[in-house]
């Protein structure tokens, strides 16, 4: 391995995993809890502490609406997305708009952007990083679903940058988890990976070739995961005491989180139970001194009934990837689940019953994209490496034409790096001017599709409409670059754009959050640092307190006696002041002395025949 340590990261939506190569050999590296996942949770506690993760999800139902969940299905969106506004009414904490059209969250009274918050994940795994290596962490590949559009993915890149990380290369989930499937091994395969999440679904399609690993098609649903799925239970539970009680449950925050926290854990239940038990004790109050109780069984016959259409629509992607790639679903040797959602049997019966195949469970679904993350970060430090990966554009790339549509030039699962060219004419006589809007996406209108950037191509001759020909070219680059350049192919004349994707953030914007975050990595380590001098130091105070009353009276009674007692008590002072000053410098200097006055006592213990 390099001597620079370079980390995967899988940034999930319910849960993220953090791994690294280490002579050879991929590995997740476990929280400080020995977890191998943390949950994506952030909060900000009454105290304006942050707490991120297992700490973030246990207090969830108390401060609901200070506690952030799912914030990778909202992060490089418009405020004004339809998505965004379905979200506002279906989330426990506030969302609002930003001043560039981009969704923020408001927690305790301050603002947050997505790639902020995302960052503190993003943060939390690199700190367990380096707890575990002994070391600085700066370089990371992140992984993002295959379906993310630009803005979504230079979004997760300045997430990366706030929380001080090199964010190294980008990657799709489906082909990280694909990397780590076929990582050291002499395969000849065409693999279906099929990625159900928390939040996203993907679906990529590969050929394994001996360490070369060429993606083909890929295609999917950035609103399509787990979440939905706990949703439909929580609706059902929802419904079903409104029924009962003519209360709506979803206008109390305390109460839409406990559903929340009891519809996942039953879902998580009825991957190996027929059936589960969702049991939620004073639920909500009448104000009448009356509690209300919500008490259900759930079989997995009545979740298979509730969450169908949504295994139906990923099928459906499914066929669609195929028949957009030309592959018949014979032409597929193995199916690879990845991502916590496929673990419902219902999924693996539609998975089975489309591709006729029985899906592959060699890998761990909740872990494999983060090691295949760690194997492209590792292949890109080392020359040598046996690894090559050809990935491809999720969507189409083009331009507005007149009249408003949009005219693909780079067609989605097109492999990268690639450049493509389209000559157009001019609309109006005497046009000396074309205005040049790049769009990504696959609708025909190009107002549906998302913006990427534009620019003004002057200095075209003058003549009749339709004789002036302007060639547009596009280019892609390895790390997914776009630029676009266009010229009047008479006179060359010409003008060119590399479109940099944004997040709806400006360059200051991240500078002051990543600065911010870099103060606050110092404190959270500073105060790690502290809290591990103070367990050594106070280990030794309690075993002083233990010995000193057996040996105080042969000591007191020496010919030194009074001037020894005299130096444990200061010893012990200012140790424990040393504490209080929450100095770590300060502890370690009070820690040898208290050893050698601990040694001391222990000698003269042992002449007494042992305390």
């Amino acid at each position: 391995m390099s001597s620079e340590p370079i980390i995967g990261i899988d940034l999930g939506t319910t849960n993220s995993c953090v791994a690294i190569v280490e002579n050879g050999v991929p590995k997740v590296i476990p929280n400080r809890g020995g977890y191998r996942t943390t949950p994506s949770m952030v909060a900000i506690a009454e105290n304006g502490r942050r707490l991120i993760g297992h700490i973030a999800k246990r207090q969830a139902i108390i401060n609901a609406e200070n506690t952030v969940y799912a914030a990778k299905r909202l992060i490089g969106r418009r405020f004004d997305s339809k998505e965004v506004q379905e979200a506002i009414e279906n989330c426990t904490y506030k969302i609002v708009e930003g001043p560039h059209n981009d969704v923020r969250i408001e927690l305790r009274g301050k603002i947050y952007s997505l790639p902020e918050i995302s960052s503190m994940i993003l943060s939390e795994m690199k700190l367990i990083a380096e707890q575990s290596l002994g070391r600085e962490v700066a370089k990371a590949v992140i992984t993002v679903p295959a379906y993310f559009n630009d803005g979504q993915r230079q979004a997760t890149r300045d997430a990366g940058r706030i929380a001080g990380l090199d964010v190294v290369r980008i990657i799709n989930e489906p082909t990280a988890a694909a990397l780590a499937y076929g990582y050291g091994k002499s395969l000849e395969r065409r693999v279906a990976v099929f990625d159900l999440g928390g939040g996203t679904f993907d679906i990529s399609i590969l050929e394994i070739n001996n360490g070369v690993f060429e993606v083909i098609a890929t295609s999917g649903d950035t609103l399509l995961g787990g979440e939905d799925f706990d949703y439909r239970i929580i609706e059902w539970l929802v419904f079903g005491f409104a029924k009962e009680q003519n209360i709506d449950l979803r206008k109390d925050r305390m109460a839409f989180q406990r559903l929340k926290d009891a519809a996942e854990r039953g879902k998580c239940e009825l991957s190996s139970a027929p059936q589960t038990e969702l049991n939620l004790p004073f639920i909500i109050s009448t104000g009448k001194n009356d509690a209300l109780h919500l008490q259900r069984t759930l079989t997995r016959e009545t979740f298979d009934d509730l969450v169908i259409d949504l295994c139906e629509r990923c099928i459906q992607i499914c066929e669609r990837t195929l028949a957009s790639a030309g592959i018949s679903k014979k032409d597929i040797d193995d199916v690879i689940l990845v991502g916590g959602q496929t673990r419902t049997p219902k999924v693996q019966e539609m998975v089975k019953s489309f591709f006729g195949i029985t899906p592959s469970k060699s890998v761990n679904p909740d872990e494999v994209v983060a090691l295949g993350a760690s194997i492209q970060g590792a292949s890109l430090m080392d020359e040598k490496t046996d690894v090559l990966l050809l990935d491809v554009t999720p969507h189409n790339l083009g331009i507005m034409i007149v009249g408003g549509y949009f005219q693909t030039i780079i067609e989605k699962n097109t492999t990268v790096p690639t450049s493509a060219a389209h000559i157009f004419t001019t609309v109006r006589d005497k046009q000396t001017s074309v205005r040049i809007m790049v769009f990504q996406g696959d609708s025909l209108r190009a107002e549906e599709n998302e913006l990427l950037g534009e620019f003004i191509l002057s200095g075209l001759r003058e003549a009749p409409r339709g004789e002036v020909e302007v060639e547009v070219t596009f280019e892609i680059s390895a790390d997914g670059i776009v630029s676009v350049s266009a010229k009047d192919l008479e006179t060359g004349v010409g003008q060119s754009i590399t479109v940099t994707a944004t997040s709806g953030l400006t360059e200051e914007e991240i500078s002051r959050m990543a600065a911010e975050a870099s103060d606050y990595a110092v404190g959270v380590k500073t105060t790690d640092a502290f809290e591990g001098a103070r367990a050594e130091v106070e280990a030794v105070i309690r075993d002083i307190d233990a010995i000193l009353p057996k040996v105080r009276g042969i000591i007191a009674g020496s010919e030194f006696g009074e001037d020894a007692l005299k130096k444990v008590d200061t010893a012990v002072t200012r140790a424990r002041q040393a504490i209080e000053s929450r100095s770590v410098d300060a502890l370690k200097a009070s820690k040898e002395p208290l050893e050698r006055t601990l040694k001391m006592l222990k000698g003269v213990a042992t002449k007494l025949g042992g305390p």
